[in-house]
């Protein structure tokens, strides 16, 4: 049983829903943000940062809509999922993230979210 936690950030992104799916879904789409590089074999995903490889199998996913991957080393039932979200009256579109961190992790595992968000925005050109 994993000592983690579930915790959900929200993120309003200026982009289509597809285009953000294309970001979240994608080795390329990823590699532009999440990771220094991303390769996928069938549901089977590795990604790269400086040199350390860490693969991750791809749950579930829904297109325009959410992608749910979990790392490979994990024994436990933890995940992290990317969900687009559309105000059905606005339609601002939000990314919705969900992930599991240890309690004294947990602000730093946050901060990375907003760092990678932050690229993620760079790289969309929203603000």
């Amino acid at each position: 049983m994993s000592d983690k936690t579930k915790f959900e950030m929200e993120f309003v992104i200026q982009s289509s829903p597809q285009l953000l799916y294309n970001y979240i879904s994608t080795p390329s789409g990823l590699s532009e943000w999440f990771a220094d590089n991303v390769n996928s074999r069938g549901e089977l995903f590795t990604f790269i940062w400086d040199g350390a490889e860490e693969n991750a199998k791809l749950l579930k996913r829904k297109s325009d809509e959410f992608v749910r991957f979990a790392w490979e080393e994990n024994d436990d039932s933890t995940y992290f999922e990317m969900r687009i979200i559309v105000d059905e009256i606005t339609k601002d579109v939000s990314l919705f993230i969900s992930d599991f961190a240890e309690e004294d992790e947990m602000d730093e595992v946050k901060m990375l979210w907003r760092n990678q968000i932050a690229d993620l925005k760079q790289v969309l050109g929203s603000k």
